[in-house]
């Protein structure tokens, strides 16, 4: 929106990160450093623009602060703007009512002026004059003509009910003055004009919108300003699954899937900070077929990247501490069709996947987009829940996502130069009513957390085992723990804590995750003088006694003296090897070697 109207030029900006210091991110770096490239060039350009990251540790705000502080930061917003308005917004929060999201904009949008200051200064220093450019705008003429003959027509076609049946509609009226115009103006001039008709003919659809929502207060679906779409929803729609429902809005349908991973299944993030493990991912995928299309499936595009990003950032403040609920957590959103807030709806159905898998989130997470139709005039009118077309031809759209309690993720991007704070403030009020209203129906669709996992999901225990003792329970070349997870159908984890190895066990079976729990606790047992043990197995019989298995590793002699009370002619005659006996340890000699009696147990 910085560049002049009608400015055709093709314009290439590259940002390339030469050095990093491990505390002052890139991020807003390269949109300042982009912002003062422009400026001192002679590419004409209604900036420059100043970009921060505004963080709040201990209920104080921060300005541009470092991943150490961020991680102990509440809130990591991005935001971009003009010295007279804010033009981007990105951020995760960690639950900020919508006051203190706007003492944080307000706090941030100070602070980039002081960037754009510089910049300006800049400019004066290089002295670049800027170029004249040609501005290719539509002919007022053809405009006038273009409006007459398809004005009135324009607003009955976007009134038709539905998307498609909408946009069939729009097309058939564009068809119409193609042909009209090709007669008029004969084929030569209509073939050198045609890319221009088309541009006016979307400027009179723009207008019409605009109009209808400024001045006739009336939406494309007949809806009241800040009214949401219908909204159905529903849990448990696979068996097999882990957790799953289905969400609804209007013409936008996601269905949402979670599964619960272990340690093995976590993402690793290899990046220009230090790589780290994630434990919770959503991915988001917008097939061709949700718009009516068909196209090339490849691998994921700027929308599902940036959509599923969003909407992760959304949820995760909501689950548990990995501590409590040790698994790795992924949500897959599959958008069945679209009429815009497709993200916003990955978030309501991921809260009710999650709900559904057993997952004892905090509180359940809606998101809603907001739009806004601003005039040359000054007036404005924010919308609720924004369909398709109303994105496409307003001028921002602003999501929000949150609890009753607050807000957990925000995102805005204008295709005008600014918005004020009155907008911002009236934007996040009225996505407060859509969200209340939104999570009452989520309430109604999943009450609480489902009881327990799915059957077909892991279940996961943990056992903390000495440190010293970990390579024990590995063996040499994992000797151990392959064995151990081979016999009892597990997967093992062992991190190193502060109290010592957490050997974490998952199985979808609970009798094998037991057994396999309980052989590991009995392989750690440091046995000691005087225990018993109720099921010790006879492993091996020689002539002087026989070994016993009292724990998994843990065998020691029955001394034939120590099998019975009575004089026994041979080990034979009692004992059995995989006979299960009682026994007592009554002897530790200085080699670690344990010596049991049966007579004495």
């Amino acid at each position: 929106p910085l560049f002049p109207e009608g400015f055709r030029n093709d314009v290439h900006i590259v940002v390339t990160v030469l050095s990093y210091d491990g505390i002052n991110t890139p991020d807003h770096l390269g949109m300042v450093a982009a912002s003062a490239a422009l400026s001192i060039s002679k590419i004409p350009f209604q900036g420059p623009i100043g970009g921060v990251v505004v963080g709040r540790i201990d209920g104080k705000l921060i300005i541009n602060p470092s991943p150490a502080e961020l991680e102990k930061s509440t809130l990591d917003l991005s935001i971009a703007g003009t010295r007279e308005a804010v033009m981007m917004v990105e951020a995760e929060v960690g639950l900020l009512t919508e006051a203190e999201m706007l003492e944080a904009l307000d706090f941030g949008h100070q602070e980039l002026k002081k960037l754009i200051d510089l910049q300006e200064e800049l400019v004066k220093k290089a002295g670049v004059p800027k170029m004249a450019s040609k501005l290719i705008l539509p002919e007022a003429a053809l405009v006038k003509k273009i409006n007459d003959k398809i004005a009135k027509d324009m607003t009955k076609a976007l009134a038709t009910d539905g998307k498609l049946a909408k946009y069939a509609a729009i097309d058939a009226l564009q068809a119409k003055l193609l042909e009209d115009l090709k007669a008029e103006l004969g084929e030569e001039v209509f073939a050198e004009r045609e890319k221009e008709i088309k541009e006016i003919f979307h400027d009179v659809e723009k207008t019409a919108v605009r109009s209808m929502i400024i001045y006739d207060k009336q939406r494309l679906d007949g809806r009241k300003m800040n009214e949401l779409r219908p909204l159905s929803s529903e849990v448990g729609l696979f068996k097999r699954t882990h957790g799953s429902a289905l969400f609804t809005r209007g013409e936008t349908q996601a269905i949402v899937v979670t599964t619960l991973g272990t340690a093995d299944d976590e993402q690793l993030i290899d990046g220009l900070n230090p790589t780290y493990k994630k434990q919770f991912f959503l991915h988001y995928n917008f097939p061709p077929y949700s718009v009516g299309e068909t196209g090339r499936m490849g691998s994921p595009g700027r929308r599902e990247l940036g959509h599923g990003n969003l909407a992760e950032r959304g949820l995760k403040g909501v689950l548990p501490e990995h501590k409590d609920f040790p698994y790795t957590i992924r949500i897959v959103s599959e958008i069945t069709e679209s009429n815009g807030s497709s993200s916003m709806a990955s978030i309501c159905g991921g809260t009710l996947s999650l709900m559904d898998a057993g997952v004892p989130i905090k509180a359940p997470v809606a998101g809603i987009a907001m739009g806004l139709i601003k005039n040359d005039d000054g007036k404005f009118q924010i919308l609720t829940d924004i369909m398709g077309l109303e994105d496409h031809l307003g001028d921002m759209d602003f999501k929000v996502a949150g609890t009753r309690d607050g807000i957990t993720a925000l995102q805005m991007d204008i295709k005008i130069v600014g918005v004020t704070r009155e907008i911002m403030a009236q934007a996040l009020a009225q996505a407060k009513e859509g969200r209340m209203t939104l999570l009452d129906h989520l309430q109604k669709t999943m009450p609480a957390v489902r009881g327990d996992l799915n059957k077909y999901a892991p279940r996961i225990e943990s056992i903390i085992i000495p440190g010293d003792r970990i390579g024990e329970l590995i063996g040499p070349g994992g000797k151990n723990i392959k064995a151990i997870q081979a016999e009892f159908n597990v997967d093992i984890n062992i991190e190193e804590t502060e109290a010592g190895g957490k050997v974490s066990i998952a199985s979808s079976d609970g009798d094998s995750l037991r057994a396999a729990k309980d052989y590991i606790a009995g392989m750690m047992h440091e046995i000691e003088v005087g225990e018993v043990f109720e099921n010790a197995k006879v492993v091996k019989i020689i002539e002087i006694g026989a070994f016993v298995e009292v724990a998994p590793g843990k065998q020691g002699l029955v001394h034939i003296s120590e099998i019975s009370p009575q004089r026994i002619g041979a080990v034979t005659d009692v004992l059995s090897e995989g006979q299960t006996v009682k026994v007592k340890c009554i002897k530790i000699d200085d080699r670690g070697r344990y010596n049991f009696s049966i007579k004495n147990a």
